[in-house]
């Protein structure tokens, strides 16, 4: 069935498949399984990373581009004029007529499936593309395996397998958060995006733009400042998006010192890279990345010369610690029964230091 065109339930968008159009025909991907169903699924690029990468795949849409038709609301825009302005999970019931009247409804029923939720209200999430910006990893794959070599790991296994495998199928780092709070991302832009600057210091922020002298750079104090155009395009506002916060974790070599503006670069390389570091198994996508990944771009070599791994403490049901859960006991009893340093001895000599977990 491969290459077989179809005819879609709807109409919308179906200019993707005609002439040169190369949507609404049965593709091949690996991650439908013919163990469930017609081992046939529909594939929505804007909704699922799978989806998204076996359409550029297959050149049915370009990089970086997909078809969303729903808002930042979860409604429907205007090219879905049917259900314009419904909330996606609102329309199903309506949508399900529709296809009913036209005789295009097989079956309908409900699943029980997994769904992403926000860890912090507990409340169902809209899992859909947005425009990002991302950090070209994949440019500097090689660097980065090359500089895994030279620092010490203990125990020396997360270094050779655990770390080595997440750097040579490292990805593009997607950088910013479509938040309020946080460091707010040094991009200018013009309306259409063809025009971008990047400012590198507070002094060239005011050479740019001409605003008086700031020293708070939180986003109330900056975002009202504008830019001129130098290609005629009235002015450079700044992108709305934040850095991810493990950004800012993997530049903590540099700006510890404030560097480059508050050291010389002689002094700063008689600290860096550091002697060691010491954290547990969870940042090896974590910390230990963002450090390799910033430190790799700005100075050519690992951050640290050597690096201690431990492994993590969890519950007595083998669970994750965790806040919410309020699943672990009292530290203060431990310090108390048993005494902190007996505590630290029986750790010191259990396989949380080997990276095993306890």
């Amino acid at each position: 069935m491969l290459g077989k065109k179809y005819v879609p339930l709807f109409d919308y968008f179906k200019e993707m498949g005609e002439g040169e159009g190369k949507c609404f025909r049965v593709i091949k991907g690996s991650f439908v399984t013919n163990d469930t169903g017609t081992g046939i699924v529909h594939c929505a690029p804007g909704f699922g990373e799978d989806d998204y990468r076996v359409c550029v795949e297959n050149e049915l849409i370009k990089p970086g581009q997909s078809v969303m038709p729903i808002d930042d609301d979860g409604k429907f825009k205007d090219a879905v004029s049917d259900y314009k302005g419904l909330q996606f999970k609102e329309a199903d019931a309506v949508i399900m007529q529709d296809l009913k009247k036209k005789g295009r409804l097989v079956s309908q029923g409900t699943i029980v499936h997994s769904y992403p939720f926000c860890w912090r209200s507990n409340t169902p999430l809209m899992y859909r593309a947005v425009d990002t910006w991302f950090i070209k990893v994949t440019d500097i794959k090689q660097d980065l395996l090359k500089n895994n070599e030279d620092p010490v790991w203990v125990p020396s296994f997360v270094q050779e397998k655990r770390f080595k495998n997440w750097l040579q199928d490292a990805r593009d780092w997607c950088f910013s958060r479509n938040r309020y709070w946080g460091n707010p991302i040094p991009i200018w832009a013009s309306d259409d995006m063809e025009e971008t600057v990047c400012i590198g210091s507070i002094q060239e922020l005011r050479e740019l733009s001409g605003c008086p002298e700031i020293t708070d750079l939180h986003r109330e104090n900056v975002d009202h400042i504008t830019i001129p155009s130098k290609k005629g395009k009235g002015v450079l506002r700044r992108i709305p998006e934040v850095f991810d916060c493990w950004f800012e974790s993997g530049s903590m070599p540099f700006a510890q010192s404030h560097y480059p503006f508050g050291i010389s670069d002689e002094e700063f390389m008689k600290k860096f890279p550091a002697n060691f570091i010491a954290e547990g198994l969870d940042q090896t996508r974590g910390w230990f990345y963002t450090l390799m990944v910033i430190s790799t771009i700005v100075k050519g070599c690992a951050p640290f010369k050597n690096l201690i791994v431990n492994g993590i403490v969890l519950a007595a049901d083998g669970a994750k610690m965790s806040k919410s859960k309020k699943n672990y006991p009292d530290p203060m009893n431990i310090a108390k029964n048993y005494g902190a340093d007996a505590c630290r001895l029986y750790l010191c000599n259990s396989p949380v230091v080997r990276a095993e977990s306890l």
